[in-house]
């Protein structure tokens, strides 16, 4: 029999920020694999867009409009996943905002708890919320955070941003050990310097782009479809035993 631990068809995925940049290249790429999808974001026009996108893989796609630093709005989305799409097998919690301060000394609380309800708060609504479903369920599960390069090097005047993202890989190792008796793996994927609508405005700064991209040794910046793969293998049975891991994907920027 061929090796075909890819394969997800009958596995759904959850997906939140889903309907754009990294979100929506890990969905493209479970859904090519075989995954049904559902993708929550917070923008409806992104979210029909990205399903819209998914058309052609002949997937079933559910796109929910989800705040998830809201934990009642998480538990009701969640809820109504499961009615439509029967289970979830892998949890992407992906969804965050970037900073917006000019200093730190300048970094008011409001900002940064605007950056913590989602970046953080959100992760662990939906962790929280996944989580009780697999081991409800009883045939495990993955779940897979999105934080940063920045949680692992020094960020000037991001460290509310930063703060998010540390604390996304320290719960991912706590739920790998508390969840692995459940059959349910827990890890972290660190991107870099990516091309998003996020990182859009600080790419188109000449300066900084002069800067920043000759020390990319892949000479390039990432792109939603470099994180599609990563997503497959952490979904499929081929990591059955990869548990509290962190995959940094940057092109190499952080060693060079």
């Amino acid at each position: 029999m061929a090796y075909q631990p890819f394969d997800l068809t009958g596995k759904v995925a959850l997906i939140t920020g889903g309907n754009s940049g990294i979100g929506l290249g890990m969905a493209e790429a479970l859904a090519q694999a075989g995954a049904d999808i559902a993708i929550w974001g917070t923008n409806a026009k992104k979210n029909e867009a990205a399903k819209s996108s998914l058309h052609d893989s002949g997937r079933k796609v559910l796109t929910l409009e989800v705040d998830v630093g809201n934990e009642a709005a998480v538990e009701a989305a969640f809820a109504r996943t499961l009615e439509v799409m029967g289970r979830v097998d892998g949890c992407f919690a992906n969804a965050g905002v970037g900073g917006r301060a000019a200093s730190f000394l300048e970094m008011t609380s409001e900002e940064w708890h605007r950056v913590l309800r989602v970046n953080l708060d959100g992760v662990f609504y939906t962790f929280k919320a996944a989580a009780r479903h697999m081991v409800q369920r009883g045939d495990g599960g993955t779940l897979v955070g999105t934080a940063s390069l920045a949680a692992v090097s020094g960020q000037a005047r991001g460290q509310h941003y930063a703060a998010t993202k540390g604390g996304v890989i320290s719960m991912i190792r706590a739920m790998a050990v508390e969840f692995a008796r459940y059959k349910i793996r827990a890890n972290a994927i660190l991107p870099g310097w990516i091309d998003t609508d996020m990182t859009r405005k600080t790419f188109a700064n000449e300066k900084f782009r002069d800067k920043v991209l000759p020390r990319v040794p892949m000479r390039r910046w990432g792109e939603a479809a470099d994180f599609g793969g990563i997503a497959v293998y952490l979904m499929s049975s081929a990591s059955s035993y990869h548990s509290g891991d962190t995959f940094l994907i940057d092109g190499a920027y952080s060693i060079f």
